[in-house]
């Protein structure tokens, strides 16, 4: 008799896992530092963007307090201007979603499980997002750093909050899938049975290995067949993520 835990939750990453907008977040950012006088070509510059780069998927303000260390003030300004650059060019371009993934929420939700989207973009940001992807009808939860008492990824807050919200039983029934290390610690600190990191976003497979990640997946087409599985046994999870 198998002792897998089905999964009634799952938990999806926006940019980068479910949403093709990596290049608008990147200049977004660039754009937020330069105003704080951190421009580019210089090697202040170069390393903000490291920090940046290793810090994807975690709460943007959290992202700037991690460059202006000893300036709150300078830390929120920058974030204030992360999010008018990244909302403007929203408005100018749209968001494309990631080939396949509206198949994917459709296959899920017609099985019965619930989907939470979490993001470490701000509740206003999210909100905006939503509104521009229509997906209101294709999830059940869409949830920012604000909405789980303050504290985003690399913290299990965001998911646990959805468990809670959701009506979910137990962790074990909880899936999670993103693109970047903090996605991954999230997940593994949530307690969840599958952390899945997607190679079409920022961090590498070692990156998402780092970070806990149960399975390695080429784009979230393969996620379904995943989820929906009868078998994740460990030997299934050390061979997929190896």
């Amino acid at each position: 008799m198998s002792d897998v835990v089905p999964i009634k939750l799952v938990c999806l990453d926006l940019a980068g896992t479910t949403v093709g907008d990596i290049a608008m977040v990147e200049r977004a950012f660039a754009e937020a530092i330069a105003t704080q006088g951190i421009v580019p070509g210089t090697g202040a510059y170069a390393r903000a963007m490291v920090h940046v780069h290793r810090s994807r998927g975690c709460p943007k303000i959290d992202v700037f307090r991690g460059i202006f260390t000893e300036n709150e003030a300078q830390a929120q300004a920058a974030n204030l201007t992360f999010e008018r650059s990244y909302e403007g060019a929203l408005e100018r371009a749209g968001l494309v979603p990631v080939p396949g993934v509206l198949e994917v929420l459709d296959k899920l939700r017609g099985t019965g499980i619930k989907l939470a989207l979490i993001t470490g973009f701000s509740r206003a940001t999210l909100s905006r997002i939503l509104s521009h992807l229509g997906w209101h009808d294709k999830i059940d939860l869409a949830i920012s750093p604000e909405d789980a008492g303050g504290r985003g990824r690399p913290w299990p807050d965001m998911v646990l909050h959805a468990v809670l919200r959701l009506g979910v039983d137990d962790v074990r029934q909880v899936a999670v899938i993103g693109d970047s290390e903090s996605d991954m610690l999230c997940g593994k600190r949530a307690g969840a049975s599958i952390v899945a990191g997607v190679m079409t976003g920022v961090h590498s497979r070692e990156r998402l290995l780092k970070g806990g990640a149960t399975h390695i997946l080429d784009s979230i087409a393969d996620f379904p067949g995943l989820v929906l599985s009868d078998d994740l046994g460990t030997t299934q999870v050390a061979s997929s993520a190896r």
